[in-house]
């Protein structure tokens, strides 16, 4: 464990900075000055939350679309996990539902800017969806393909590099929870 004063205590001036009372302020190489400059303006944080939400809506309105509806057909029948889902509600309205997850979960996250508590529970939701479409790498056929003449080795297709960028996703949802969490729990120990 660390003894660094700069993972001991939040940063009760800047909660945004949990981790970094001072740390950064010491940066003395190019390398740790980038990096400093990069964190004291929370980019990761941004480009993270802001992907996300632009993502989860995109994605969230185009499964509520015919097209949408029948693009994801194939995926959730053969889920484990929501294969159930399109048996019970059907293509359209399953879709639908989908959808809506999504754009939900956006929502959380962009109110989780002010109020942090709603940011973990989107980051849980989208958690929970990554899991499942990440699942779907293996239950799905088709997701790893043989190339000619090379033989016993195996390539991801393009359907497969689109259902394994979730694992991305999930990364980053367990980001946005560790760091709305963190938020949440200097707006409780405020006072």
């Amino acid at each position: 464990m660390s003894t660094l004063p700069s993972e001991r205590a939040a940063n009760p001036e800047n909660p945004d900075r949990v981790f970094s009372n001072g740390l950064f302020s010491n940066a003395k190489s190019n390398l740790t000055k980038v990096s400093a400059w990069i964190t004291d303006r929370n980019i990761p944080f941004l480009v993270c939350s802001v992907g996300m939400i632009v993502m989860l809506l995109w994605a969230g309105s185009f499964k509520m679309t015919g097209p949408g509806a029948e693009a994801i057909t194939p995926l959730v029948s053969n889920s484990p996990f929501i294969g159930w889902h399109f048996k019970v509600f059907g293509p359209i309205i399953g879709s639908d539902i989908i959808g809506l997850t999504e754009i939900t979960a956006a929502l959380l996250i962009i109110i989780g800017y002010f109020k942090p508590k709603a940011g973990i529970l989107g980051g849980l939701i989208t958690t929970f969806m990554f899991l499942t479409t990440s699942s779907m790498f293996v239950t799905t056929s088709g997701t790893v393909i043989a190339v000619p003449g090379i033989s016993y080795m195996r390539y991801m297709s393009f359907l497969g590099l689109f259902l394994f960028k979730d694992v991305i996703s999930l990364g980053v949802s367990f980001y946005l929870i560790s760091y709305f969490g963190k938020k949440a729990i200097l707006c409780e120990n405020k006072g």
